[in-house]
């Protein structure tokens, strides 16, 4: 027997059912993103048993679908907030990082192993606020009654710090402080500039190393030019790398206006040029010449700028007493290649001062491990380029440090410009050693690893090295100085021996001009005592001549020959004794009024 066929059933709903079949479907919106649908989104939670009728089940589940479709864009838009607040949060700690070292004893007096250059920039910044406003005439007050114009850079920090004490009063601390505000323009463009060669992790890392290092403490927490110089080559460099990359059009000038203005403020900043130089050549390559062309008409009105005002520099040292050029010593074409090959381009005492004083093993060894594993290759080639840059950079330092090898290792604070890439890959060595097998995840063992490379890095080189950077050497060239003012009368000349021959602390610190002693300038070595007391005694008589008060010497004061003045010049001790009125006679110091013939 078969079953007769079964009738289909009726549906349930009726009408409802037939209302809900012959609904039309909406087509999807081509503009919308194809976003894989989850059928049961997280936030969804299954149907429970209800009374309600099937078709109110079905438009719920179609209106919940409809919201589950633009969940995903809400995730996304929230998740990329929530890390934007989270990398302001973390820059926002690292720059307080670096305002706590650089501001830390910010009114020490200019008494570091700096002591010497920082005295002729305050120098400078004295005579802008006491005699002349022109900033297109920097003046020290070590070599007489003046005018004592020197060749130098274009004065921003000594300027700036000329204000501050027309506004609120001398004190010696505010040039320390202009250039801190300096070094924080540096960590944050150091930071953003990161970001766009690499990314957010790799700005923080580079961002806090720069914080921490001993040699950017110290270089800017000084009054000197340097820390102006690097912070505006890195924002100039930054802004244009930004409108490379796409940014608005204002970007050139701008970025223009802050290189310009960081090479002046020193040469050695030119090296950052390179970098910018390498992104015009890249556009060149993609045949894109307007954009090019612009660029190329930047740079050469940069130029144009900066070799104007330094052919002024030399001839303003060229054409004044004691005619003397800042820098104008020490390079490839004033020793000589073979002078440079024999003495193995000083790399021997560059990396004394990059051990000993700048930066520490540890950080030697962060640098290290970031050159050796630089990141993997970006697919995009726009970020393959500029990931680049860091190498650009450190490659046309290294070729200013191959022409002036003898002039960066003299002053070592013209290192200051490798420290940008230097902490680049810093920040990239310690992120390697952090992450080791556990990629970028931030698990405990990453954040614990992380602690122990800052902290061996704050116990092994910043605390130390800053410490001995720090030490007052010049200290009794301070109370020589001041107790030269305070036994000065208005308009007196001085002549002083600071503890270090040929730092004109004293003078700086007696608030009078006069002449360090040995008197110097221009190829006249005044680091050095000359070789007897009647040339010495002869060098006092002209001074006396040209209207020299007072001898003040620290009884510690040596050449650069460790020669001691008390005892390598006894006899123009003696003959002062003699010939002048002796005022004080301490433990430490000598100080004498010269009577007039």
């Amino acid at each position: 027997m078969t079953k007769p066929p079964r009738k289909p059933s009726e549906p349930l709903l009726g009408e409802a059912y037939e209302q809900l079949r012959s609904r039309p479907r909406r087509r999807r919106d081509p503009a919308q993103p194809n976003l894989p649908h989850d059928p049961m989104p997280a936030r969804i939670a299954p149907p429970r048993a209800s009374r309600r009728t099937g078709f109110q089940r079905t438009d719920d589940l179609e209106l919940k679908q409809a919201e589950g479709q633009q969940y995903p864009q809400q995730t996304t838009d929230r998740d990329m907030a929530a890390r934007n607040y989270l990398n302001t949060a973390i820059l926002l700690g690292i720059l307080f990082i670096a305002i706590v070292f650089r501001f830390h004893k910010i009114t020490l007096p200019l008494v570091d192993g700096f002591s010497w250059r920082e005295i002729s920039t305050a120098m400078m910044a004295d005579n802008f606020q006491q005699r002349s406003w022109n900033i297109f005439f920097p003046e020290v007050s070590w070599t007489g009654p003046g005018p004592s114009y020197q060749g130098r850079e274009f004065q921003i920090v000594s300027y700036l710090t000329a204000l501050l004490y027309q506004l609120f009063g001398w004190h010696d601390w505010f040039g320390r402080m202009v250039a801190a505000f300096f070094g924080l323009v540096t960590v944050f463009s150091l930071h953003r500039l990161t970001a766009l060669c690499w990314d957010e992790m790799h700005a923080h890392a580079a961002a806090l190393a720069y914080a921490l290092m001993p040699a950017t403490i110290m270089i800017d927490s000084s009054f000197l030019p340097d820390p102006a110089m690097l912070a505006l080559v890195t924002l100039g460099v930054w802004l244009f790398a930004k409108y490379w990359a796409g940014g608005s059009g204002w970007l050139l000038p701008v970025a223009t206006v802050s290189f310009t203005l960081g090479v002046l403020s020193k040469p050695p900043g030119i090296a950052a040029g390179a970098v910018i130089f390498y992104l015009m050549v890249c556009w060149i390559l993609e045949k894109k010449r307007k954009q090019a062309t612009w660029v190329f008409l930047s740079g050469i009105l940069s130029l144009a700028i900066i070799g104007a005002y330094f052919s002024w520099a030399i001839y303003l040292g060229r054409s004044y007493p004691p005619f003397h050029v800042a820098g104008s010593g020490g390079y490839i074409w004033d020793f000589g290649f073979w002078t440079y090959f024999r003495n193995g381009f000083y790399f021997k005492s560059a990396w004394n001062t990059s051990v000993l004083w700048f930066y520490g093993y540890p950080f030697m060894v962060l640098l290290a491990v970031g050159l050796w594993i630089p990141p993997r290759p970006a697919e995009d080639p726009k970020q393959c380029t500029l990931s680049r840059i860091p190498y650009v950079w450190s490659a046309a330092a290294m070729i200013v440090y191959l022409a002036a090898a003898g002039e960066i290792t003299s002053n070592v604070w013209n290192f200051h410009i490798f420290d940008v890439p230097v902490a680049m890959f810093c920040g990239r060595g310690a992120l390697l050693l952090a992450a080791l097998a556990s990629g970028t995840v931030l698990t405990p063992a990453v954040v614990l690893r992380s602690i122990c490379i800052a902290a061996l890095a704050l116990v092994w080189s910043t605390f130390p090295l800053v410490r001995t950077m720090k030490k007052p050497i010049a200290m009794n060239g301070k109370l020589l100085g001041e107790e030269l003012a305070r036994l000065a009368q208005p308009g007196d000349l001085v002549v002083a021996i600071a503890p270090e021959v040929g730092d004109p602390v004293a003078v700086y610190y007696s608030r009078a001009r006069g002449w360090v002693f040995p008197p110097g300038g221009g190829d006249v070595e005044w680091s050095k005592f000359v070789a007897d007391d009647a040339t010495a005694i002869a060098q006092l008589e002209e001074l006396r001549a040209q209207g020299a008060d007072l001898f003040g010497a620290a009884k510690n004061a040596v050449d650069k020959q460790d020669r001691l003045f008390v005892e390598h010049h006894d006899g123009v001790i003696d003959y002062l004794d003699k010939t002048a009125t002796k005022l004080v006679d301490s433990d430490d110091l000598l100080v004498y009024r010269i009577t007039r013939p």
